[in-house]
C-alpha cells in the first residue's frame, strides 16, 4: 500500500470577510507533500502563500476543501488537539527566528519539551544532542544576543527538530540572513532532507527554492505548477 502524504490539500479555499467585502484569498488548492520530499513553494507578496502557511501550520482553518496533516483531518480536531498537533507535529522556522532572549540556546531548544511527560534531564540530554548535531554544541549556554544570525537560526532549526516532528515548516528562513550564512543555513536544511525529514520551505526568493528537491509556484491564491 502507499504510504498516505504527510501534507494533503484537497480543494483548499479560504475567504475572509462576508457578503461584497468577502475577499477569496486561496481558490481551490490541491497539493501532496509525501514523507522525505524537501518542497518550496515559491510566490510573491499577496500571492496567498502567507495564507497557506497559516493553514498549513494549523494557525488558521480552511473555509472549504479538505487539510489532512500526517493522515489527520484538521477540521475534525478541537482547539486543545490543534495546540497539541502544532507542538509535537510541526517544526517552525521563522524568518526572525522567535528565540526568546532571556534563554540560554539550550532553554530556547527545550521550550517545546516543556509539555512533555519525559524527565528533564532526558529532555535536556536530547537537547545537547541536536545542538550538537547543527554546530552548536559549544553555545548551550549563550544567550541569543550573544549569537550571529546564521548561529541563531540554527537554534531554531533544533528547536523545531526537538519533538521529532513529521515536518518542518520553514517560512523565509534566510530572509534576515547575509548571502554566505544563507547558504550554510540551506545546506543544512538539504542535510536534514538527505536524514529523511519531510520539508515544506516558503520563499519568494528563486536562488533559495532551488534548492529543495521539488518547487511548487502560487499566485493570485491558486498553485500553477509543481516543478522538480
Amino acid at each position: 500500500m502507499t504510504e498516505a502524504p504527510v501534507i494533503l490539500l484537497e480543494k483548499l479555499h479560504k475567504y475572509y470577510g462576508e457578503g461584497g467585502a468577502r475577499v477569496h484569498v486561496l481558490k481551490g488548492i490541491d497539493l501532496a507533500v509525501r514523507k522525505g520530499e524537501f518542497v518550496a513553494m515559491l510566490g510573491a507578496s499577496g500571492s496567498g502563500k502567507s495564507t497557506l502557511l497559516n493553514i498549513l501550520g494549523c494557525l488558521d482553518r480552511p473555509s472549504e476543501g479538505r487539510y489532512l496533516l500526517d493522515g489527520r483531518d484538521v477540521a475534525s480536531i478541537d482547539d486543545d488537539e490543534l495546540s497539541e498537533m502544532r507542538n509535537q507535529d510541526i517544526g517552525f522556522i521563522f524568518q526572525s527566528f522567535n528565540l526568546i532572549s532571556q534563554l540560554t540556546v539550550l532553554e530556547n531548544v527545550a521550550v517545546p519539551l516543556l509539555y512533555a511527560p519525559e524527565p528533564l534531564s532526558r529532555a535536556n540530554d536530547r537537547c545537547r544532542q541536536i545542538l550538537d548535531a547543527v554546530g552548536l554544541g559549544h553555545r548551550l549556554d549563550h544567550i541569543p544576543n550573544q549569537l550571529s544570525g546564521g548561529e541563531r537560526q540554527r537554534v531554531a532549526i533544533a528547536r523545531a527538530l526537538v519533538n521529532d516532528p513529521v515536518m518542518l515548516l520553514a517560512d523565509e528562513p534566510t530572509g534576515n540572513l547575509d548571502s554566505k550564512t544563507s547558504e550554510e543555513v540551506l545546506a543544512l536544511m538539504q542535510e536534514l532532507h538527505a536524514q529523511g525529514r519531510t520539508i515544506l520551505l516558503i520563499t519568494h526568493d528563486e536562488n533559495v527554492a532551488r534548492r529543495a528537491g521539488r518547487r511548487v509556484n502560487i499566485r493570485d491564491g491558486l498553485i500553477l505548477e509543481a516543478a522538480s
